[in-house]
């Protein structure tokens, strides 16, 4: 029986194990072998990048433009992530009440998410125009400014508009998935806790959010990956400028890999942010598996 048992185990397994190896695995291995080699457009035409061993990496850690795009990268994701968390939390408590029409609204909300990252940031580039975009028009026409915000040429202003529209396109996957984590928590804890006089910050911080706190260390997680891998908002928006305000590890190894076709600097900053993924995956799950202790 345990033999049985443990062939059906390794057969139910199989396909998930061969669609990771195959489609996971398989690019890893790739990128990890082309970080180590100096992968240009001629080595590949020619079918010989010669080895050489961890310099890719050592000259990138030494180049100023992968320092400036570590510490902008970490200010576009915490950014990001702190406004999403925050806006997608509060709406979850928001459509957690029953109200009219409240699934249709719920439903509306996730247009942004599914609509293509390149024609959000196109859209909102064409609305953060300074001198005929719409947001600057609003303002104007509210007398909050009397020329034109420089949203998108603007060191500053570029990076937090950056982050807004990334914020506008991930709060619809934070509300979903805090609001999941919502319809979860047991009606009957809240009942009890009502009746033993917990009044509504009482009752969010002691019942609701200990409770939800699983959905929301895997909310932070997904949302930090999805921003660090992700270069089509900052590069529709901005294009990683001005003078490389906005340029993020993954902007810039878009910038390595397609504009100056150093294919193993590129796979070498791939690595870091892969490694970056990683850590912050296996955060989570120790985090996850210490709540379930407790």
């Amino acid at each position: 029986m345990r033999w049985r048992e443990a062939v059906v185990r390794a057969a139910f397994l199989a396909p998930a194990a061969a669609f990771l190896l195959l489609f996971l695995g398989r690019p890893l291995a790739d990128n990890l072998t082309a970080s180590l080699r100096a992968t240009t457009v001629s080595s590949l035409l020619d079918d010989e990048a010669p080895f050489i061993g961890p310099e890719n990496h050592l000259s990138l850690l030494r180049s100023e433009a992968f320092r400036e795009a570590l510490a902008t990268t970490a200010l576009y994701t915490a950014g990001s992530l702190a406004a999403q968390f925050s806006v997608g939390l509060g709406l979850a408590l928001f459509f957690h009440r029953h109200f009219p029409l409240g699934r249709t609204i719920r439903a509306l909300l996730l247009l942004p998410w599914l609509m293509p990252l390149v024609v959000t940031g196109t859209v909102w580039r064409w609305m953060l125009e300074t001198d005929g975009g719409a947001v600057n028009g609003v303002l104007r026409a509210l007398h909050l400014v009397h020329a034109g915000v420089p949203w998108l040429t603007g060191d500053d202003e570029a990076l937090v508009s950056a982050v807004l529209v990334n914020t506008w396109v991930g709060v619809p996957f934070a509300t979903a998935l805090l609001y999941g984590g919502l319809q979860n928590v047991p009606r009957h804890v809240h009942e009890a806790a009502l009746l033993d006089g917990a009044g509504p910050v009482s009752l969010f911080r002691y019942v609701t959010w200990p409770l939800l706190r699983p959905t929301a260390g895997v909310v932070l997680v997904l949302g930090a990956v999805y921003t660090l891998r992700s270069p089509d908002v900052v590069l529709a928006l901005t294009g990683g400028g001005p003078a490389g305000a906005t340029r993020t590890l993954a902007v810039l190894a878009y910038e390595q890999s397609f504009l100056e076709f150093d294919f193993g600097r590129a796979a070498a900053t791939g690595n870091v942010l892969v490694l970056v993924a990683s850590v912050l995956a296996l955060l989570q799950l120790r985090a996850g598996r210490r709540a379930r202790t407790f």
